[in-house]
């Protein structure tokens, strides 16, 4: 089922991006060389929870935590790990969702460590900027093939880069996953129409090379989640805001930057 938000639900999705937003926002200081992937999973936790958010993550199929950390070639849906420390020159999507008094938001966002490659800044700003491409087309009367298709032109057509295929994004709220599917990559015009009041997840994962990927499981005899890396081990970054649907144009709910994405920012 495709929900159509209320403004009141549209509200309270606002709210809610905006704590997770705030989350992402505090990472930029605690994410350098030195530090444990599980010293981002208790940061997002405690400033989620101290500030009355869950992280809907936790429990949802198995699930422990309440991020998902993925460092270079680790695609997405990496768990935090105590053993994996942060080094300068690496790249790290932390990817949580939270639910605020019934509202869900969902972001992922990818964050150098210390001094990174002009190789891997490129990755990084081309994901990014992939991300605010597939935005700018989720308009009311577009179609998903809409967003793919900028998303695939710009990453896999301009800048040679493999655009995943196997990980989308979705509808959201009031769960966590749900219709539509919002693939990555697409063609003009085809698939489901956007209607005013649809919330969506939008999440390019792009890789430095093909597109493919291949399974991990944890190192850890207690836990057997898997994950994804890219199939030929080079590096992949990710950037995922929640956006709202609206007469006026496509509205981030997970803003970090009021200035950087001002015309898209919910009047509601």
């Amino acid at each position: 089922m495709i929900t159509i938000k209320s403004p009141r639900e549209l509200a309270g999705m606002a709210k809610s991006g905006q704590l997770l937003a705030q989350a992402h926002i505090g990472l930029r200081d605690i994410i350098k060389p030195g530090i444990s992937l599980m010293d981002i999973e208790d940061f997002v936790d405690d400033f989620v929870t101290s500030r009355g958010g869950t992280p809907s993550e936790k429990g949802f199929e198995g699930y422990k935590y309440a991020t998902c950390t993925s460092v270079n070639d680790e695609i997405a849906h990496a768990t935090p790990r105590k053993n994996v420390i942060l080094q300068e020159g690496d790249i790290v999507a932390v990817d949580t969702t939270i639910n605020l008094d019934g509202y869900e938001s969902d972001s992922c966002w990818t964050y150098a460590v210390g001094k990174i490659s002009p190789e891997d800044q490129k990755l990084v700003d081309v994901a990014k900027k992939a991300l605010y491409l597939g935005i700018d087309q989720a308009q009311v009367g577009n179609r998903i093939g809409d967003i793919g298709y900028a998303i695939q032109q710009y990453t896999e057509v301009e800048n040679g880069y493999g655009d995943v295929r196997e990980l989308i994004g979705h509808g959201i709220g009031p769960t966590m996953h749900e219709l539509p599917d919002v693939p990555n990559y697409g063609e003009k015009g085809r698939g489901l129409r956007l209607r005013e009041g649809m919330t969506i997840t939008i999440e390019p994962m792009i890789n430095q090379g093909t597109w493919q990927l291949k399974d991990k499981m944890v190192d850890d005899p207690n836990d057997d989640w898997i994950y994804y890396v890219t199939a030929d081990g080079k590096k992949s970054a990710q950037f995922e805001h929640t956006i709202a649907i609206t007469k006026d144009g496509p509205k981030i709910l997970t803003s970090q930057d009021p200035v950087f994405d001002a015309k898209y920012l919910p009047n509601f």
